[in-house]
């Protein structure tokens, strides 16, 4: 369908775009006092304003978040996102066995602090005669393992924050 100059279906269509384009404008334009934590005269956006600056908050278990980065810290991170919930290490390779390496993929499946809100998944490889890595099995164990030790240092951050 062809558009005309000064058809009513022109103006139609562009009365959408133009207001399409000042709804989408006014949602997400300047950052309002809520992003820098400042009253305005004492009110807040949604109410409350006693509270204390507005929290950023990411999409999964704050302890879970923390105690898996800090359980991994020897390892190279790859990637992390806080907003679905994973983090991506790089290879690593233990100094004592430079032969085979690791990289680990945490996912934070929940908001809630709970065993089955982590998966741990690990990979190996190592290296063969020639110099070239070679996938391998890693150790069920290993990931267990892991496991335990982000959720044991998320019971402790946890219970560090309760206490004071």
């Amino acid at each position: 369908m062809r558009l005309e100059r000064g058809s009513f279906k022109r103006g139609a269509a562009l009365g959408v775009v133009i207001a399409s384009l000042t709804l989408v404008s006014a949602c997400g334009g300047g950052k309002g006092p809520e992003v820098y934590g400042e009253k305005r005269g004492g009110l807040w956006p949604f109410g409350g304003g006693d509270s204390g600056p507005a929290q950023t908050q990411i999409g999964v278990n704050g302890y879970l978040w923390r105690a898996s980065l800090d359980t991994l810290a020897f390892m190279p991170l790859a990637s992390a996102d806080p907003y679905g919930g994973v983090i991506i290490t790089d290879w690593y390779s233990a100094p004592e066995a430079p032969n085979e390496r690791f990289k680990a993929t945490v996912y934070i499946l929940d908001t809630r602090l709970r065993a089955d809100g982590l998966n741990i998944t690990v990979f190996k490889q190592t290296r063969d005669a020639a110099g070239n890595w070679a996938d391998a099995p890693a150790s069920a164990q290993t990931e267990t393992d892991l496991e335990n030790a982000v959720l044991t240092r998320a019971r402790q951050l946890r219970l560090s924050n309760l206490n004071g």
